[in-house]
């Protein structure tokens, strides 16, 4: 199982196309970041939505099973709209439940997913929602850019593994 979706944007650098002659002789050239972008489609677009597997999964008021979902990107209302609910002011734990409800568009077959849901999920889901949002919020994907210290060979981990032993 993985978190992340296929295809998220590597931490590596694209290298800028070799300078031409009539750049060199002072006619204008694009700039490198643009010729980059054109270079690399994953740098022309931003990713808001990232799938997901719930470790246990929500069981539904008919007991379905739903795990599979998609969390989008949180946005500034949704950071500050939780902290007006009279909830979120009598236990400041209960940001992390409302937070979540606004921005998991999707889960397994429900028509709707609200604090509700998420208060009612079982807390190794919660926990793990709770991990998933902290790393799609941060850095934008959950994959880092490492080097191996022996052969100096580069190579991308996954930074918070999906199951019990993965990495």
């Amino acid at each position: 199982m993985r978190r992340t979706a296929a295809g998220a944007a590597g931490a590596g650098t694209v290298a800028a196309p070799p300078v031409p002659q009539s750049a060199a002789a002072g006619v204008e050239s694009p700039a490198p970041a643009s010729a980059a972008a054109q270079a690399d489609p994953a740098l022309r677009e931003l990713r808001t939505e990232f799938p997901f597997q719930l470790p246990r999964g929500y069981v539904d008021e008919a007991g379905t099973v739903h795990r599979d979902g998609v969390m989008r990107l949180s946005t500034a209302r949704d950071e500050l709209v939780p902290l007006r609910d009279v909830r979120v002011q009598e236990n400041p734990a209960y940001l992390s439940v409302v937070l979540l409800g606004r921005v998991i568009t999707r889960l397994g077959t429900l028509s709707m997913v609200h604090d509700g849901t998420v208060e009612n999920m079982f807390a190794s889901d919660l926990a793990f929602l709770q991990d998933f949002y902290r790393q799609i919020n941060a850095e934008g994907h959950t994959r880092a850019a490492v080097e191996c210290p022996h052969c100096s060979e580069p190579f991308e981990v996954e930074l918070g593994g999906s199951r019990l032993g993965e990495s």
